[in-house]
This record gives C-alpha cells, structure tokens and sequence, in this order.
C-alpha cells in the first residue's frame, strides 16, 4: 500500500523545488514543458536535432560498454528518443535515491513507449566528480536498525576523477555483517562481493551493482570519461569554451533573478568561476578565469589554448547536462530536488549555446516501512512527519503514551487548577500594586514550566522503565529518519532488499507514478 506526502510535508524542501511541483507555472519561465503534461514529451521528441552520425557514434560508445541488447539495438535506429538520469558512483550505489531515479527512468521510457515514441533509459554514471569525500562511504543496518557508515580511505590528495579510483579493498565484510541480520542478507551481500571486487574501480563497480540490482529496467549505461564518450562532447565544449563570457555573463544574471523572485541559485557562480575543468595526468583541475586566460593549480592556458583540447574538458555541474543532452537525443530528464534547482540555472546555457533542455522531471522518493514499523506507530499514534522534529520531541511522543492515564489527568488538572488560581489573582493585584501584577506574571511562568518539566520527567521516568518502547523508539528513528536524513537520502537500497527480498524493485517500479510528484510512503 502506497500513500502520499506533500513534498511542503518534508524537512528542508526549496521554495524553488515546491513550486517546480506544485505551481508549475511560477517557474515555467526557467523550465521547458511541465512534467505532467504528456503533450510536452512529444512537443520535445518532435523538435530533436539528434544526426545520424552522432546516434551512430554513440551507439558504439554504449556497446562497448553495455553490450548487445534490445535497448542498443532501439537506441540505434533514427528517431529513438532518451529519458536520462544519473547519480556520483557512490560506494554500495549510494543512497536509495539513485535506485528511485533509475526506476523513474525506465517508466517513463517505457509509458513513451507505449505512446508511440520510441525511446530507451540511460543511466549517466558521474565518474568525472573529484570529490571522492561525497561517495567514499555508504549507510547500512542491520536488524536493530542501527544506522552504520562504511567506507573506503581516500586515494591522495590529488583531485582524481572518482571514477577511475581502483580501491585495493571494499568493506564487503563488515556490509555482509550488517546485512546477514535480515532474511534476504546473504543473498544481497553475494551481489556485492561480485561487483566490489578487489581492485575495481568505483565506477566500474558501481555499474556492475546497478546491472544486477536492476535486470528488468532495460537500462543503458554511459560513462563520461571513456575516450570515445569524450571525443562525441568536444564539438559542443569546444563551442562552450569559445562562448564562455558570454555563458558568464548569462548565469550571473539568472542568479539575479532567481534570488530577486525569492529563489535561491543552487550552484554558487561568480564571475571569476570558470565551467570547466581540465583533465590532465590523471587529474581534474579546477579552471579558474583570469582575463582572457584560465588558472589552475599546473599553470595557465589560454582561451583558444583550451578550445582545442576540447577532449580532454571536463564540465561542471552547471555545463553537465548540456553537454550531456548534445551527446544524447535526450527528450526528459529525471532528477532529485537538487538537480532540478541547478538546471533552473542551466537553462540559459542551452540557449545561449543554440541547445534545446529537455522536459525536467522529479524523481520518485520513497520512505519504506516494514510491518515492524507501522504497527509501533499505530500502538504509539505516530505519523512520518512526527519524525522531522527530531529523536528528542519523538521520544516524547512516545513515552507520553506510556504514563498511566490517571497520572496524567492528575498532573494536567493540577496544572489547570494553579493557572486559574494564579489568573484569578491577577486583576487585584493590578488594582493594588502594577509591580505585584508583574511580579505575579513571572511567578506564574515559574510554575507553568515546574509542572511542565514534571509532565516531562515523568514521561522520560516511563520511558526509563520500559526497555522495549526505548528499543522501539531507536528502531523507529533509526529505519525512518536516520542521522535527521530522509531515510532515502542516506541508506543505500541494499538493507531494504536484505530486510524484503531482491523482488522489492520490481514492487517499487510498480509504484512509480509519473502523474503524481508526492513523496510515497510504501508500506512493504
């Protein structure tokens, strides 16, 4: 069973994103077609400039990587469209938000399908980031619930590409030991093992996960930084390059006024900030503008310098999906609240750069509760949003339903009877002396918050006294809102599949619901 929460619902949604969602209209102006509107796929397919020796390049790049399929063979012929996403190769496929993206992919590929338009997912693995920090580690549980970090070391403190990193040794041990707790954990634990073998490397690994995990989606897999990727992009860098003041400049201004109409710029952008980063000896630098020049860490290069090393540029975030939609016959892209907040910002770089964006669609998110958790909240008249105030408040939710309830009325009509006793007292005192009346006031506040804070000790004291509602309470935070994070954004998918079975994904897909942009709680 699957119900819905406003987004508005969640801890620490955007202004921007809340709009994207729920009034479209506000925010059209830095979007092309709404999400909910069928006829803007088809608008988007219909005015595709996509040549056939690009289509022809890249179904080459895709075979060398994914192999012979039924997708390879539908993404080659003219007028095939593509639904993309993408996530950083995080270690354990990062958080269960990267599966939901996947799965949201697919269905819309596949309700493309069944509309006349031929169309195929692809999966874009961010292998070019450096930021190795954001996807060296992964959270798990096992069945307390406990969240647990893993991770691997760093590899140096050069800025590699996360991708390429080769880790000598994955922590498959201590998952398996979190994971073999659930019903379906050695199972799990065993995909893993053949995927984060020793030496791989993170991207290489993170693919071989997501292709086990999820057999039934059809999808294609891209990775930007092998060669023949790189050199599909160049002509479309090369153009950026030569463009850069003028895309500078633009960002500036779209920055402007996305904070003028009470938005926020997602990606921080100045003028000296460059959209580029050079990809040099196994390294990414970060390009810096300086005049007609660029700056980093090896040195300096000039403007047309770097034009003709257009192969060997990196994108940054903001250029990303451009350069990824001139690879690509791209006509949606699905994404998390954080992408579709940046890409309100990249929008004016497809037009600057004679590009077409394509439809922006939210990814499905999903809170998953297990039996255990749904029959702990109906005993103790708890709902998801209780959990965004944090452990604290909901432990005391909790335990408030654990003192007895004659203990309770005693202490609330006490509570009642000194408030309008001291009330009652007020107006003669003011009559009599204003100082008293104040006096009185402060006084009154005093003992509000004495029978306040016994109200509280005697819930913590029955708490205290009852070990199980404890447990219960750490087990219902800990598979909810762990570490205060939407359980999405910080568990990877794997303990839900060892708690529930590698058949969770499919049930999932099914719940995917392309005319609904709700947050879904699934009760599985």
């Amino acid at each position: 069973m699957v119900s819905c929460l406003k987004h508005t619902d969640l801890p620490n949604t955007s202004k921007l994103f809340a709009d994207f969602v729920y009034h479209h209209d506000r925010v059209a102006a830095f979007y092309e077609g709404s999400p909910l509107d069928p006829a803007a796929y088809a608008a988007a397919a219909a005015r595709l400039d996509y040549p056939d020796s690009r289509r022809a390049a890249m179904t080459a790049a895709l075979a060398a990587l994914n192999g012979p399929s039924a997708e390879l063979a539908r993404f080659a012929q003219p007028g095939t469209v593509v639904v993309v996403t993408g996530q950083q190769v995080g270690l354990f496929s990062g958080p269960c938000y990267t599966i939901y993206k996947a799965l949201t992919a697919a269905r819309l590929a596949s309700d493309l399908n069944e509309r006349g338009i031929p169309a195929v997912a692809v999966f874009w693995l961010a292998s070019e980031d450096h930021d190795f920090a954001e996807v060296n580690h992964a959270w798990s549980f096992g069945a307390d619930a406990r969240p647990v970090r893993l991770s691997v070391p760093p590899p140096g403190s050069d800025p590699r590409p996360v991708g390429e990193v080769a880790i000598a040794e994955y922590p498959v041990a201590a998952l398996r030991a979190q994971l073999e707790q659930l019903p379906f954990g050695a199972e799990v634990a065993s995909l893993v093992e053949e995927s984060y073998v020793p030496g791989a490397t993170m991207s290489g690994a993170f693919r071989e996960l997501l292709q086990r995990l999820l057999p039934k989606l059809g999808l294609l897999f891209l990775d930007p930084m092998r060669p023949e990727v790189r050199a599909i992009a160049a002509p479309l860098i090369r153009d950026a390059v030569e463009a850069a003041p003028l895309l500078s400049e633009r960002l500036l201004a779209r920055g402007r006024e996305l904070e003028t109409l009470g938005y926020h710029a997602q990606v921080h952008f100045e003028a000296k900030n460059s959209l580029f980063f050079l990809l040099e000896d196994g390294c990414r630098h970060t390009l810096r503008r300086d005049g007609g020049d660029y700056a980093y860490a090896g040195g300096r290069i000039a403007a047309r310098d770097l034009a003709a090393r257009a192969d060997r540029i990196s994108p940054n975030a903001l250029l990303r999906p451009v350069a990824q939609d001139y690879m690509l016959p791209s006509v949606a892209q699905i994404g998390g609240p954080a992408e579709i907040a940046y890409l309100a910002q990249t929008q004016v770089l497809y037009e600057s750069l004679g590009r077409r964006a394509p439809v922006v669609a939210p990814r499905s998110g999903f809170t998953l509760l297990d039996s255990r958790c749904e029959k702990l909240m109906t005993r103790y008249g708890l709902s998801i949003p209780a959990f965004y105030e944090g452990f604290e408040p909901l432990r005391d939710r909790i335990s408030a339903s654990l003192v007895p309830p004659e203990l309770q009325s005693a202490i609330a009509a006490s509570r009642e009877s000194a408030r309008k006793a001291l009330d009652g007292l007020r107006p003669g005192l003011a009559r009599f002396d204003a100082t008293l009346a104040a006096a009185l006031d402060k006084s009154r506040d005093k003992v509000l918050y004495q029978f306040a804070k016994i109200e509280q000790k005697t819930r913590r004291e029955a708490l205290r006294r009852d070990e199980r509602a404890q447990r219960e309470a750490a087990y219902l935070y800990g598979r909810i809102y762990p570490e205060k994070h939407l359980q999405e954004r910080l568990y990877t998918i794997l303990p839900f599949l060892a708690a529930h079975g590698l058949d969770l994904v499919d049930k999932l897909h099914e719940h995917v619901r392309l005319d609904c942009p709700d947050h879904l709680i699934a009760r599985i």
